[in-house]
C-alpha cells in the first residue's frame, strides 16, 4: 500500500486552525480549507510511485480491481477529503447523471471554455457526496416544509419578506418554494441588498434559530443567498453523525470539520453565498423543489466491527473503525481498491503508522491488515 502525500487547497472560506490542529501541526495564518484524498487531476494524491493518477493510469485493473474498472471506468470514482470550514460555503447544488451528461454536452457544444467563470459542468460526472463530522458541524440541507419557512421569515417583522411569506403560504409545496427562490434571485439588487441588512439586523436582535442566519450575513453582506438559506433545513451534527446529498439538494457547509467523500466530480450550480457566477435558469432546472428533512444518518454496526455509512450511491462507500486500545487484528482486504484515512489516535496499516489526518492507498487484492487504538475511516467503491 502507498503512503499518501495529499494537498490541502487554501479557499478563503476554510478554517485556519482546523486542518493543522489535527495534523499536530502550527498554522501558517492562511485558510486550509480542504485536504484532497485520492485521483482528482486537480489535486491527485502523491506517492513514492508517483501521482495516485499515474500510479493507477500504469495499470487501472491491478490498482481499483476489474470489477470495479468493468463498472466505473478506468478511474479512481471517488474522491475523499477532510473539509474545515471556517466560513460559509456557497449555498449550491448538484445535477443527477442525466443533467450532467446534457449540460457538459451543450456547453462542450457551445464551444464554452472549460475554465470559464460562467461554465457550469466540468464534467460529464454527478457529484453525490457524504459529510461525516469530526467535530460539531453546522450545515443548511434540503428545503423546509413552505409552512414552516414562511413562520421563520415572518417572525423576523421585515416588511420586505411579506410577499415571501404570502407565496408560501399560497401556492403548493413546489409552486411555492420555486417562486419564492427564483423572486429572491431575481430581485433587484439594491432592494435586495436592504432587504439582507434588514433582515440580519433582525437575526442577530432575536438569537436563537435565527443566529446562523445573523452568521451567515456577516460573511455575504447584501447575499441574496442569506434570504435563501432560509429556506432550508439548518442543521448541527454532532461528531460521527453524517449527511448524505443527492442531486438537486440544495445546501451549504456553515462551520465545523468533517470527512467527506463524492463522486469524482467538480459540477457545481451556485444559489448563492459567492462572488461566483450564478445560472438561475440552470439552477432552477436543476433544484429539486421538495421540502425533506435533513436526513441525519449514523452508521450501522457490520462485521469485524466496521460502521457503515449507508447510502443510495455506489461510487463510494464510507465506513469507520474505532479500534480500541488492545483490540484484534482486523483484515480489510477487499478485491477493489480502498484508502484509509487516520482521523485519531495512531494506527498501523501494513507497514505504516498513521497517525490523525494522514492516509494511505491499498490497492485492489492488497493485503491490508489493521491495528492500534484510534479511528480510522475507510473509501471504496460498491461493485
Amino acid at each position: 500500500m502507498d503512503r499518501l502525500d495529499n494537498t490541502v487547497r487554501p479557499y478563503a472560506w476554510g478554517s485556519t486552525t482546523a486542518i493543522p490542529r489535527l495534523l499536530g501541526t502550527e498554522p501558517t495564518g492562511e485558510p486550509q480549507a480542504e485536504m484532497w484524498m485520492g485521483a482528482h487531476p486537480g489535486a491527485p494524491s502523491r506517492t513514492a510511485r508517483g501521482t495516485l493518477v499515474e500510479v493507477i493510469d500504469a495499470d487501472p485493473e491491478k490498482e481499483l480491481g476489474a470489477p470495479a474498472v468493468a463498472r466505473f471506468g478506468p478511474r479512481l470514482p471517488f474522491l475523499l477529503k477532510l473539509l474545515a470550514a471556517g466560513a460559509p460555503l456557497s449555498l449550491q447544488v448538484h445535477p443527477d447523471l442525466d443533467q450532467a451528461r446534457e449540460g457538459y454536452a451543450d456547453e462542450e457544444r457551445r464551444g464554452v471554455p472549460i475554465t470559464a467563470p460562467h461554465r457550469n459542468y466540468k464534467d460529464a460526472n454527478h457529484k453525490p457526496e457524504l459529510v461525516c463530522a469530526l467535530t460539531e458541524f453546522d450545515g443548511l440541507c434540503g428545503f423546509r416544509d413552505p409552512v414552516r419557512a414562511a413562520g421563520l421569515l415572518d417572525g423576523l417583522g421585515v416588511d420586505s419578506l411579506k410577499p415571501y411569506v404570502d407565496l408560501l403560504h399560497a401556492r403548493p409545496e413546489d409552486a411555492a418554494l420555486r417562486e419564492v427562490l427564483t423572486a429572491v434571485l431575481t430581485a433587484d439588487p439594491e432592494d435586495m441588498a436592504r432587504t439582507v441588512a434588514e433582515t440580519a439586523a433582525a437575526c442577530d436582535r432575536l438569537g436563537g434559530d435565527y443566529a446562523p442566519y445573523a452568521g451567515i450575513a456577516h460573511h455575504y453582506p447584501g447575499d441574496p443567498g442569506v434570504i435563501a438559506a432560509m429556506l432550508l433545513n439548518h442543521v448541527r451534527l454532532q461528531p460521527g453523525e453524517a449527511l448524505f446529498l443527492g442531486a438537486g439538494v440544495p445546501h451549504a457547509y456553515l462551520d465545523g470539520l468533517a470527512v467527506e467523500i463524492m463522486a469524482n466530480s467538480d459540477n457545481v450550480l451556485r444559489c448563492g453565498l459567492t462572488p461566483k457566477h450564478v445560472d438561475v435558469p440552470e439552477l432552477l432546472r436543476i433544484v429539486r423543489f421538495e421540502s425533506r428533512d435533513a436526513g441525519i444518518l449514523r452508521p450501522e454496526a457490520a462485521p469485524d466491527g466496521e460502521e457503515v455509512y449507508e447510502t443510495p450511491t455506489d461510487e463510494f462507500r464510507l465506513s469507520r473503525y474505532v479500534l480500541p486500545e488492545g483490540g484484534a487484528t482486523h483484515d480489510l482486504t477487499l478485491d477493489t481498491a480502498q484508502i484509509l484515512l487516520c482521523t485519531a489516535g495512531g494506527v498501523r496499516a501494513g507497514g505504516h503508522d498513521l497517525t490523525p489526518g494522514t492516509s494511505v492507498f491499498v490497492p485492489a487484492g492488497e493485503k491490508a491488515e489493521v491495528t492500534g487504538a484510534g479511528t480510522l475511516f475507510r473509501a471504496t467503491v460498491v461493485v
